[in-house]
């Protein structure tokens, strides 16, 4: 007596398992990759932090901090054989995104680049001289603040 199975299946499931003549099988490392997780928003996580990362607003000089910064930059130019020690702190844009920093560097003065609008250090450093903040140095200790 045969019996009668309940199974849909019986009649293929003992068959051995089809293997393409065309197509090469695929390695195993690249059937593993087919399930690995799928990253929908890639670069969601940079675009956050970025968006997250703080700026500052440039501040405009008044007039009168314009003239002091004029008068220390002349009073470096006619020092300049002297190489004088300045801490100069300027605004630096943002590359991203609006505003920017405020950054300080300090260092020995070799040249003012009047057609470049750059101060150029002795160690190599040049800082551009349109968002210029302050200037501090021994140079400058008899002028008023």
């Amino acid at each position: 007596m045969n019996k009668q199975s309940n199974n849909k299946y019986d009649d293929i499931i003992n068959l051995p398992h089809h293997v393409s003549k065309r197509h090469p099988q695929m390695p195993l490392l690249n059937r593993a990759a087919q399930f690995s997780p799928f990253a929908a928003l890639t670069g969601h996580e940079d675009a956050i932090r970025e968006t997250a990362r703080l700026t500052e607003s440039f501040t405009e000089l008044d007039e009168d901090q314009k003239k002091m910064l004029d008068a220390q930059l002349q009073m470096i130019r006619e020092n300049l054989e002297r190489e004088p020690e300045c801490e100069i702190t300027y605004f630096r844009p943002d590359e991203k995104k609006n505003g920017g920093s405020y950054v300080t560097a300090c260092g020995r003065i070799k040249k003012i680049d009047e057609f470049a609008h750059r101060i150029l250090f002795t160690d190599g450093k040049a800082l551009p001289m349109q968002h210029l903040f302050a200037i501090r140095g021994e140079l400058f200790q008899n002028m008023e603040d």
